[in-house]
């Protein structure tokens, strides 16, 4: 009796941890609640995303501190931090080093190097402490095809609500494009206060979409009122939104200089 019931219960064991380590491992996806946790920064302790609740986020890994990749990285997040914070956007940034390393390699950028026109950059945003790897797992930040323990490129733009809007990976070998990262979080505001969608390549100032007509009605009274927008067919309309009008309906300080190219 006793070796009939150990097989079962043994596939029984098996199947529970191959669901539970999935579980665990489940990246989170657009559309999902911000993964919360606690944690030590080189600006203090962070409550994520509680003390980042009414603001915009882009939360980035990165391999490892004292790498040169990286430092490029971080040297441009700096450089556009005041850009950024015109959108209402607050920087983040986590690797699986410790505090000392963070605060050390910090150092080292701003009396080291000068890089593409930057010097004496001193990174003021948080980066995390994650020697634990724990908030790493529950963003998917750690790819192990990749490198079992180092974090691979990965971004997260997390709106004010705390909701991920959209996620970008990058392999460890290649620098992430912070224009882009900028363009599409422009993009991602403009939808949301306009009510349109973007289309390709599209920047600041650019034709947008007009959402598609949801009823046969709507799509033909869209026909016939072209006035301010220019249709190809029902389901394809482009209407003008000017930079001044981004300006004025997305800075967050007033500026006027963040849809610059």
């Amino acid at each position: 009796m006793l070796k009939k019931l150990i097989l079962p219960v043994s596939l029984l064991a098996i199947a529970f941890s191959v669901w539970n380590s999935r579980k665990r491992t489940k990246l989170p996806l657009i559309g999902d609640k911000a993964p919360s946790f606690r944690a030590k920064s080189t600006q203090g302790f962070i409550d994520f995303p509680k003390d980042y609740k009414g603001s915009w986020v882009v939360f980035f890994s990165h391999p490892a501190d004292f790498t040169p990749v990286c430092t490029t990285e971080f040297m441009t997040f700096e450089s556009e931090k005041n850009e950024f914070a015109k959108l209402n956007t607050k920087l983040l940034g986590l690797s699986v080093d410790s505090i000392n390393s963070h605060i050390a390699w910090i150092e080292s950028i701003k009396e080291k190097i000068d890089y593409n026109g930057m010097s004496e950059i001193d990174v003021s945003f948080p980066l995390i402490d994650d020697c634990t790897h724990s908030i790493a797992k529950k963003y998917g930040m750690i790819q192990p095809n990749s490198d079992k323990t180092k974090t691979v490129r990965a971004v997260f733009i997390i709106d004010p609500s705390g909701h991920i809007r959209s996620i970008l990976y990058y392999p460890q070998t290649n620098g992430r494009n912070i224009d882009e990262i900028k363009r599409l979080l422009i993009a991602l505001q403009t939808t949301d206060k306009f009510n349109i969608v973007t289309p390709a390549n599209w920047e600041a100032g650019d034709e947008v979409i007009i959402t598609p007509p949801s009823t046969k009605e709507e799509a033909i009274k869209r026909l016939e009122n072209m006035d301010d927008t220019k249709c190809y067919d029902w389901f394809l309309c482009f209407k003008k939104l000017s930079k001044d009008t981004l300006e004025e309906k997305l800075f967050f300080e007033g500026t006027n200089d963040i849809c610059k190219n």
